[in-house]
């Protein structure tokens, strides 16, 4: 074994179940030898102080395997010894009592021989607790002082595991201040393995009442630091420390001030689960769970008063907390804790129904809304049965137990809120958001309680109610959750399919004779419309009911489409339409093209083709053509439906009929890609001062910010889809990462998704983009330069570029096989774009471009070795003969030379002198190849005397010459397999007088004999 200072290969830290087991049997090894030797051999002064030298002298060796093992066996000696030290003071308290009571059962001046045998026996212990003393305070001393600040961390967190067992173990030695205030002092460690163990070991102090009062310094002196830990990065670390204040909040009287206690509160809303139950627990047991609920019932509060009382002070919590959109996380921290009182529906419900007149208590408007809310995130817990987005990677797959009370609890849920929820809408019935909220619940219903409990009527006072709902509302959330509830009744598999029907048709019909009755009133016969504001608003109302409800059911036997196209060709041809119209309309034609489009079956009739063919394309120059309406609002919602459409159209499968699928897929032309590109780069990308002109007084305020935010985002979002679904050419998504990092903190997820996807996709063509992405900024940046002064390196322009080429680079990961292909297409893309128009005598002319060099070097880390020769060995493809290269202008060259020859044993060999270039021929990475008439190039007197060695050395070793040739010829095809387009063989040396041509493999000649013909010299040396 290597026993080096820096090794970090021995067996404490090896991993795998071999090593940990044999780490365990180590520790179990100390214990035992000094279990056996507690009765004589411990104190013979030899044997412990042997070994007590021993492990001090090597615990501080520079030998880090000596020093962490040594560290590790003292540590745990001293755990053994202190449980011996503690079975001795037993001992001796045991001793001294029986001394006690023999020596007042004796009378007199009399000598009594079990007295003197006592006697005795508590000096022994007493000898044998100094010489454990002692040993003791040389382990202490000798090894803990000097290793709990051991510069590596293992070291460190046994240190601290192992002073917190004795504190335990032994807390009338250990349980002061003195030793105390090392786990205080690493719990500002930098390692979270360090501070870990600190909070596993204050948690066995902190859980024991009795200890807990002997630690007031220690408290005062480290309380806030343990307070701030929640939010250390480690999440371990958090949940601990989470943990460790619920047990000094339950055992030390008012440790924890009420600033204290608000911010631990709001950890029930983090991300990060674990933490989130952690902080759940302790929200539950310090402001939810009082001992008193279950004996004193608060007045007035009947069967319910313990849970009333419980939900008042959650719903206050609730509204203070002010996060009112992350009640789901709320309750989802609460779950695993008070489950049984958040399943208590019946009791939440009969609380929204009391009322003011018949009890004084009852909620205020917030609190009803706030426990509407709670009410909908416990049903949605308990049936789905999983965390809420984003809190957790995936569903959680249940057990079978789980999966039980899911069932019973999705019975449960049901047969209360059929009969309860009809009520809760009747009186919540005017207001928007609470009826939203409530309309959700039913999707978590299991339908066949109706049929089974013979629940009709409720079902009929539920559609009744939905009805009137869309009657009284506008607003689209109402009238989105009324439609979803009619979808979900609507099942045709269940038994009340044909109740519900009945009831939605009805509706639908309702609302279509409204609307023709609008339309005959708003369209007047000199081919204007009505202007009148309530006439608008009332056609406003209708089409968002009939959009929200033909979003989810089919309407097309109501001929909605040829309606809703009227108003869209009117605006079309004269531009007068209020917007309140167009929205709407617009919305509903879409969804009648889809509903037809999804009737297009196997046996659709090619007549019935063409019109719906006409129609599409039609509503597509209708979308195209509101791009450049003069309303924002209007501009937005085309391009949105444009995207969805155009990746619709483009992904047709018509139920297999090919032949649908050919008249009606459509892709976007030229002209329209330019278009939506456009767009994008006017309305997402806009410059902040362009922006700041846009915005009115009214949009200044934060809320408005994020809202129109969002807004870019998902535009910027539906035009990434298209690129990742190759609906439009993938170059244009080089307009896109132009901005990456300038909108990294807006838009910097969604491009960077963009590049992973269309990387995932297709390889070359990606990294095609991302380097016309780069060409396309040079060149501009070079259009701002003084041509005469060359290109300055120091301004910003060009330090953006690099900054984005290393931006770039990163996203490649680590896996440079993974990416080989990408990384070398990019070089070969960069270095024919810096050589682009190098048309001087004899090549020499200064490249316009050659600066750009510079930027392909940031990808130049992410290449293999032997990529890094190819790609050095197609870069001398464009400088053939010695150039003069000491001015400034040649410098870009120079630097991305270095790039890909950095950590070659044999640069300055590769390189020659900085003032000239070497030939191709001497070349590290130069290729031999057999000419047409079969003969090799002339080799001169430094090659043949290699030669001669190389020969020399094949004849001793010929079983290794061998062996590095395989592994060259393999070497050479893998380079031929996956990079094809930087192989010697596949391109030709340009801007040289004299070309040197290979000749083609025929197709008679074997394979064999085309890859010994190329030899990579040098490369022996490498392998």
């Amino acid at each position: 074994m290597n026993f080096s200072i820096d090794n970090e290969d021995y067996p404490l830290i090896r991993s795998g179940p071999y090593w940990k087991k044999f780490k365990a049997n180590f520790c179990e090894f100390i214990a035992v030898l000094v279990q056996q030797c507690q009765c004589s051999i411990l104190y013979d002064n030899y044997l412990m102080d042997t070994i007590i030298s021993l492990l001090t002298g090597l615990a501080d060796s520079m030998v880090r395997a000596f020093r962490h093992t040594s560290t590790l066996a003292a540590m745990k000696l001293l755990t053994a010894v202190v449980g011996i030290h503690l079975n001795l003071d037993v001992n001796k308290h045991n001793a001294q009592r029986l001394y006690e009571v023999e020596k007042q059962r004796i009378s007199g001046k009399r000598t009594s021989y079990r007295l003197d045998q006592l006697e005795r026996k508590r000096k022994e212990y007493e000898h044998k607790l100094l010489e454990i003393q002692n040993m003791m305070n040389a382990i202490f001393k000798g090894t803990f002082l000097n290793r709990y600040r051991d510069v590596i961390p293992e070291i460190r967190a046994t240190c601290i595991e192992e002073i917190s067992s004795w504190i335990k173990t032994y807390p009338d030695a250990f349980l002061n201040d003195s030793y105390l205030k090392y786990v205080g002092w690493m719990l500002y460690d930098k390692q979270a393995e360090v501070r870990l163990k600190c909070l596993l070991g204050l948690q066995g102090i902190y859980s024991r009442k009795e200890l807990v009062s002997r630690m007031d310094l220690f408290t005062n002196r480290f309380k806030d630091r343990i307070v701030s830990m929640p939010l250390d990065k480690d999440h371990e670390v958090a949940v601990q420390a989470m943990k460790l204040l619920m047990l000094m909040s339950q055992n030390c009287e008012d440790v924890l001030s009420a600033e204290d206690c608000e911010m631990l509160h709001q950890f029930v809303y983090t991300t990060h689960r674990p933490l989130a139950v952690a902080a759940g627990e302790f929200l539950y047991k310090r402001l939810l769970s009082h001992e008193g609920d279950k004996e004193v019932q608060p007045k007035g509060g009947g069967k319910f008063g313990a849970s009333t009382d419980q939900l008042k002070r959650l719903i206050h919590f609730f509204l203070e907390s002010e996060l009112h959109k992350h009640v789901a996380y709320l309750i989802d921290s609460l779950w695993d804790w008070a489950g049984k009182f958040l399943k208590d529906w019946e009791c939440m419900t009969t609380l929204l129904l009391k009322n003011a007149e018949e009890d004084g208590e009852a909620l205020s408007d917030a609190q009803e809304s706030a426990l509407i809310e709670i009410i909908l995130a416990t049903v949605r817990e308990a049936a789905e049965g999983h965390p809420p987005v984003g809190r957790g990677a995936a569903k959680k797959i249940l057990s079978v137990k789980e999966k039980k009370i899911q069932l019973e609890d999705c019975t449960k849920i049901t047969e209360h809120f059929i009969m309860v929820l009809p009520q809760l809408l009747a009186k919540y019935s005017t207001d928007a958001q609470k009826v939203a909220n409530l309309l959700q619940i039913p999707q978590y219903y299991d339908l066949d309680v109706y049929s089974t409990g013979h629940l009709e009527k409720h079902l009929d006072a539920l559609l009744r109610e939905i009805k009137d709902i869309v009657a009284k509302h506008s607003d689209m959330s109402v009238l989105e959750a009324s439609s979803r509830t009619y979808y979900i009744l609507c099942s045709e598999e269940i038994a009340i399919y044909s109740q519900v029907d009945c009831a939605r048709t009805q509706m639908i019909d309702e609302l279509m004779n409204q609307l023709n009755q609008l339309l005959d009133c708003f369209w007047q016969k000199e081919g204007g419309f009505c202007t009148d504001a309530g006439e608008i608003s009332r056609m406003h109302s209708t089409l968002r009911r009939i959009a929200a409800f033909h979003n989810a059911h089919d309407l097309t036997k109501w001929n909605l489409y040829d309606k809703t196209l009227r108003f869209l060709v009117f605006e079309t041809e004269h531009g007068s339409l209020p917007v309140l119209i167009i929205l709407p309309a617009l919305q509903c034609t879409y969804f009648s093209l889809l509903w037809q489009l999804a009737a297009v079956s196997e046996n659709s009739p090619k007549e019935t083709l063409f019109p719906l063919r006409r129609e599409l394309r039609r509503f597509s120059q209708i979308c195209t053509c509101f791009l450049q309406h003069k309303e924002k609002d209007v501009r937005e919602k085309a391009f949105m439906i444009l995207c969805d459409w155009l990746l619709i159209l483009s992904h047709l499968d018509s139920n297999n009929n090919q032949e649908a699928v050919g008249l009606l897929g459509y892709l976007p032309n030229a002209p329209l890609q330019e278009k939506l590109l456009s767009f994008i780069q006017e309305h997402v990308f806009m410059d902040e001062e362009d922006e700041k002109k846009d915005l009115t007084e009214e949009e200044k305020d934060e809320s408005c910010k994020l809202d129109d935010l969002h807004k870019k985002r998902s535009l910027l979002a539906a035009y990434c889809k298209l690129i990742v679904y190759n609906v439009v050419e993938m170059t244009a998504a080089a307009e896109i990462y132009k901005y990456y990092v300038k909108t990294y903190s807006d838009f910097g997820d969604i491009i960077k998704e963009t590049l992973s996807k269309t990387r995932h996709n297709n390889k070359i063509q990606s990294a095609k983009t991302l380097i016309l992405c780069l060409q396309q900024l040079f060149q501009t940046h070079a259009e701002n330069q003084d041509s005469s002064s060359g290109v300055d390196f120091s301004s910003a322009s060009f330090t953006n570029i690099k900054e984005l080429a290393r931006r770039f680079s990163l996203t490649f990961g680590w896996d440079q096989v993974k990416s080989r292909e990408s990384i070398a297409m990019i070089h070969k893309e960069g270095i024919e774009f810096a050589f682009q128009g190098a048309t001087g005598v004899d090549g020499k002319c200064l490249p316009p471009n050659l600066s750009f060099l510079v930027i392909i070097s940031e990808f130049s880390n992410k290449l293999l070795k032997p990529d890094k020769r190819l790609v050095y060995s197609y870069l001398q493809r464009y400088i053939t003969e010695p150039l003069p290269c000491r001015g400034d202008e040649w410098q870009p060259l120079v630097w991305y030379r270095n790039s890909l020859l950095a950590n070659e044993d044999e640069e300055s060999s590769v390189f020659g002198s900085l003032g000239e270039w070497p030939p191709m021929s001497s070349s590290k990475t130069s290729f031999k190849r057999k000419l047409s008439n079969g003969s090799l190039p002339e080799t001169s007197q430094t090659e043949a005397a290699s030669k001669a060695l190389e020969q020399q050395g094949a004849s001793q070793l010929p079983s290794t010459a061998g062996k590095s040739r395989k592994r060259l010829k393999s070497r050479e095809m893998r380079l031929q397999e996956h990079l094809p387009f930087l192989c010697p063989g596949g391109l030709r040396r340009r801007y040289c007088k004299d070309e040197i041509k290979t000749e083609d493999v025929s197709e008679e000649g074997p394979a064999e004999d085309t890859i010994e013909d190329v030899d990579i010299v040098g490369t022996d040396q490498d392998i």
